[in-house]
């Protein structure tokens, strides 16, 4: 009982300061981003007098030799769909809070925008496999079981394995969708699973970075345990040459992840545990609005 009194808490704070963020900061970005394309092709129609030469359809035209114009329509629903990395690597955290910590409050944040405009929001929950799949649906009592699950579940495999869910969300999602996927990525990505998911959706992979992902600090001899496989080990951290080996090593697996990201066309945007996350939000957003979308750090 005390456990999920603790919970809900939990949850209460998440929706007070994600809330703040949403209405006192975030509404305009909210407001313009989470329209996706804004219309869709319903149908050809005859041309009119009054309708704008830019909408003729040319092909139909040329076939029917007379003139045609593309009607289009607004869509009325959008569909966000949150993917959340669960597995154990998001525990880690030395700058004030773990990193599935942040990714709850940024889960809470796009959720609080999304039902903002109406729209439906869904989870998907990923570690070794995927733990948890939320459909979408609209409202606050909904978002509100999304965030209480994200901070509940506790993973039941050791490792991390993001291409698996990412072939569930193209499965599951059948209706095009804004995709939020909030992870460490540390994984091996193959591209053939992003690109596909990125031709059917419109995704964004936010990468949460601790200052300890990259580098070790100079404070002697330390256990250091792999959270995904329990695997401890004793590491002089003041010997250079084993710090410089750490960073190579970390450097190479996100390189390799931003390769993979680009080649699969998924804006990447890489927020810092040590930094104000928010501004990078904001301005990764304005360059959505101006057509810009790509990597920010």
């Amino acid at each position: 009982m005390t456990e999920a009194v603790e919970l809900l808490k939990k949850v209460r704070r998440l929706e007070i300061r994600s809330r703040r963020l949403v209405e006192d900061v975030f509404a305009g970005s909210s407001e313009s981003i989470f329209k996706g394309r804004g219309i869709e092709f319903e149908e050809v129609r005859p041309y009119v007098p009054g309708d704008e030469v830019r909408t003729i359809d040319w092909n139909v035209t040329a076939r029917l030799g007379s003139p045609y114009v593309k009607r289009f329509v607004e869509e009325r629903e959008l569909t966000v769909m949150l993917v959340v990395d669960v597995s154990r690597s998001m525990r880690f955290g030395t700058a004030g809070g773990e990193k599935r910590e942040l990714a709850a409050e940024l889960a809470a944040v796009l959720g609080f925008a999304a039902i903002r405009n109406n729209d439906r929001v869904g989870l998907v929950l990923a570690g070794e496999r995927v733990e948890h799949f939320v459909p979408p649906s609209r409202g606050r009592t909904h978002l509100l079981r999304l965030l209480r699950d994200v901070l509940a579940v506790t993973p039941s495999g050791a490792g991390t394995r993001l291409g698996e869910a990412a072939r569930f969300v193209v499965r599951a999602a059948r209706r095009r969708s804004l995709i939020f996927w909030l992870s460490d990525f540390e994984d091996r990505l193959k591209v053939n699973d992003w690109r596909l998911l990125g031709r059917r959706h419109e995704v964004t992979a936010i990468a949460l970075h601790d200052p300890r992902d990259q580098m070790l600090p100079s404070v002697g001899w330390v256990e250091i345990e792999d959270l995904e496989s329990g695997e401890r080990r004793l590491v002089d951290t003041s010997n250079a040459r084993v710090r410089a080996a750490y960073h190579r090593e970390a450097a190479a697996r996100r390189h390799a992840n931003e390769k993979v990201f680009d080649q699969a066309r998924c804006p990447l945007l890489t927020l810092q545990m040590d930094r104000p996350w928010m501004p990078v939000l904001m301005r990764y957003f304005a360059a959505r609005r101006r057509g810009r979308g790509g990597a920010a750090a």
